[in-house]
């Protein structure tokens, strides 16, 4: 079964810190390209789908741009996000609700981003909301980090699978095993048919070293293991730590792909 997109909007706020500490960032490259985009650049107003704990906040932020609105459907994570923003020092608005739902003006954004979470948005009417708010010329990103690389050899996800095949499914798996992400003609279809324009796609390959602990950390902030009960999701997420501490010595390395797509407003 595929988890609902409705229950994505509670799924990973149990434990903000710990989830801002495990979740990596996103590979330099991705936000040199909406730089060259001229998308980020000081005085740019960006909106943001589905913050998190600002793993790609925080680099838009150091860009200079005027203001970014920050859109978190989970109310954990977005106190989290809000606190950490205004620690550091950045012209951050963090709201609470779902892009689907939020009030916005048309036309006024410079970039709209989504950063592994669009997946989570039914494409149809959330590009339709994209387009709208963007201004003229403006750009639309949204990228994914992947935990594996089809390109490249996974032990570990060879070793962990049975532990997992019985999981639900989050809609960022996609369809027939591909994940979303990667199913770049259908993601490109969806950008055409909404009308935007100047579509490109590109992956961006590297290397997630982890010891058992970390892994055991992440692996609690995916949607299929962070939904189950207690004691099931601690039967997982031992068995896992085991995996990497007994199967891999402490010490695994993910093959990571950042799947990026930008399109514009005519």
């Amino acid at each position: 079964m595929t988890i609902p997109r409705s229950e994505g909007r509670s799924l990973f706020g149990s434990d903000p810190a710990s989830y801002d500490r495990v979740r990596p960032g996103y590979p330099d490259r991705v936000f040199e390209v909406l730089g060259e985009a001229r998308a980020l650049r000081p005085g740019a107003h960006v909106l943001e789908i589905g913050p998190g704990t600002g793993q790609a906040t925080r680099p838009m932020a150091r860009a200079g741009v005027a203001s970014i609105i920050a859109l978190e459907p989970d109310a954990a994570l977005a106190a989290y996000l809000r606190d950490k923003m205004a620690d550091e020092g950045w012209p951050v608005d963090v709201r609470v609700g779902a892009f689907e739902d939020e009030e916005l003006d048309d036309g006024v954004f410079d970039l709209v981003i989504a950063a592994t979470s669009f997946h989570w948005v039914d494409q149809t009417h959330g590009l339709a909301k994209v387009k709208r708010v963007l201004r003229h010329g403006g750009l639309w990103a949204m990228l994914w980090n992947l935990f594996g690389d089809p390109e490249r050899e996974d032990r570990f996800h060879e070793a962990t699978q049975p532990v997992l095949v019985s999981l639900d499914r989050s809609p960022s798996g996609g369809a027939e095993q591909v994940p979303f992400a990667l199913e770049v003609d259908a993601r490109v279809g969806d950008l055409t048919a909404s009308g935007l324009v100047d579509i490109e796609h590109q992956l961006l390959r590297w290397t997630l070293t982890l010891d058992a602990q970390s892994i055991r950390a992440l692996y609690a902030t995916f949607s299929p293991i962070s939904r189950l009960d207690t004691v099931a999701r601690r039967r997982v997420l031992d068995e896992i730590a085991r995996i990497a501490t007994e199967e891999f010595h402490d010490q695994v390395d993910r093959n990571m792909v950042t799947s990026l797509y930008t399109a514009r407003h005519r």
